[in-house]
């Protein structure tokens, strides 16, 4: 089962701030361009970005009470100066802990990619790690691409602070409608206009029941993969500093975004491809074996979405190739082999698993691969990027995701973007409370 508990929160103080916290929230972190941490640290001196990708001290810090926290914390490393602040801000009351343990509700307002209005809909908590990643009935969603764990890992040794939530899908029928959204805390509106709100669950009624409908289904990884790894790594190293013996609970758990899995409440958008390929590369004669290709029109926003819309009605994937746009159609003969032989069933109708069993191999090993969720910005690098192939992709389905999580099969590497994210600085969690 998966053990889900309310936790104290750390929180900015609004009495301080206000309740609007559009000035001190950010991204992801691994979102965020240098330009755009500059200017998230330019919004506020003490927007959470500077906790989340710490620069370290500077001589020229506007706060006075990170200055002097940083000055005691030995070497000046970027993790020990998040560490510092974190001491600072919370000493002079920027931040304070809530008096006791809750849930907290958190609502993301929002416009679809068809110019719809959308929500989503979550609750956030401690989810309680399992023995080792992958065990239990914490379920991977995506296979994870290499990616160095050591950054995250400093970072959460230094502040023994869970700053910004992985995401969790929850297939527990009637969650949504256990999350009171009636105290509101306070809200932010981000950078495209989405608009999100914290609330407080308070009710021990309530707060038993969102328990109990977590622990009573396998919850699925959707975002944080990396970090619920490294949140298990520091966990162990904790207990073989103690002999193995259990001493810090705090430890045993991360901060966890959940959300039903239902269609009403989810926004699945698709990764797409930017691949830099070998000068001189024919992709046509590499694909044409295992694809239909046909040029639809030249490559511009109008000719994206047409596009678009041609690879949902005819089941293909997008290519953009220059000044050109062409919709690849599989011939089953040659891809349902493929597909057979390398993805789990419940995956292989994804275009992701597609790319994996088919494309990855005859663009060759020289290929270098990138990944970005906004269509027109990938077709518009390939137009103007010599000798780089845009991958558009159609976004995988609530149903889809929930027949792998059922299977207990992880889908391709980047085959989802969950949208909107949630805000880092709405409420952080204490490794100590």
């Amino acid at each position: 089962m998966s053990e889900f508990s309310p936790f104290r929160g750390v929180r900015y103080d609004c009495e301080r701030l206000g309740t609007d916290l559009g000035q001190v929230v950010a991204p992801p972190y691994d979102v965020i361009d240098d330009d755009q941490r500059a200017a998230l640290e330019a919004h506020h001196p003490q927007n959470s970005v500077r906790l989340i990708l710490p620069q370290g001290p500077t001589a020229d810090d506007t706060d006075p009470s990170a200055r002097a926290a940083a000055a005691g914390t030995g070497p000046a490393t970027r993790y020990a100066a998040a560490a510092a602040l974190l001491e600072a801000w919370q000493g002079a009351g920027v931040l304070r802990p809530d008096a006791d343990a809750r849930y907290y509700g958190y609502r993301m307002d929002f416009t679809g990619p068809h110019g719809d209005a959308r929500h989503t809909i979550g609750v956030l908590g401690a989810l309680h790690l399992p023995a080792r990643p992958g065990e239990g009935d914490i379920l991977p969603h995506e296979r994870t691409l290499p990616k160095a764990k050591s950054d995250r890992l400093d970072l959460l040794r230094a502040t023994r602070m869970n700053l910004d939530p992985i995401w969790g899908l929850s297939p527990a029928s009637g969650l949504t409608e256990l999350i009171d959204t009636s105290v509101e805390l306070c809200s932010a509106i981000d950078e495209v206009g989405n608009r999100h709100r914290l609330f407080a669950i308070d009710d021990p009624a309530r707060i038993a029941a969102i328990s109990a409908a977590v622990a009573g289904a396998p919850l699925v990884l959707a975002d944080g993969h990396h970090r619920f790894e490294t949140a298990c790594t520091s966990r162990d190293e904790r207990r073989a500093g103690r002999g193995g013996a259990v001493g810090d609970p705090g430890a045993d758990a991360i901060l966890c975004f959940v959300v039903e899995l239902v269609d009403h409440e989810l926004c699945i958008q698709a990764i797409h491809r930017l691949v830099a390929l070998p000068p001189g590369l024919d992709v046509v004669a590499r694909l044409g074996d295992a694809f239909d290709l046909r040029i639809l029109g030249a490559n511009g926003p109008g000719g994206v979405d047409a596009l678009e819309a041609a690879m949902h009605d005819e089941g293909g994937i997008g290519l953009a190739w220059g000044d050109h746009l062409l919709l690849a159609t599989p011939r089953r003969e040659i891809t349902e082999p493929a597909l057979a032989a390398s993805e789990p069933e419940a995956v292989r109708g994804t275009d992701a698993a597609l790319v994996e069993a088919v494309v990855v191999d005859r663009l060759g090993p020289d290929a270098r691969w990138t990944y970005r969720h906004d269509l027109h910005e990938v077709a518009a690098l390939a137009a103007k990027t010599p000798d780089t192939l845009g991958l558009l992709l159609r976004p995988v389905s609530v149903a889809d995701t929930r027949a792998a999580a059922v299977a207990r099969v992880r889908m391709p590497q980047k085959t989802t973007f969950f949208y909107p994210k949630p805000r880092t600085g709405m409420v952080f969690r204490s490794l100590d409370l």
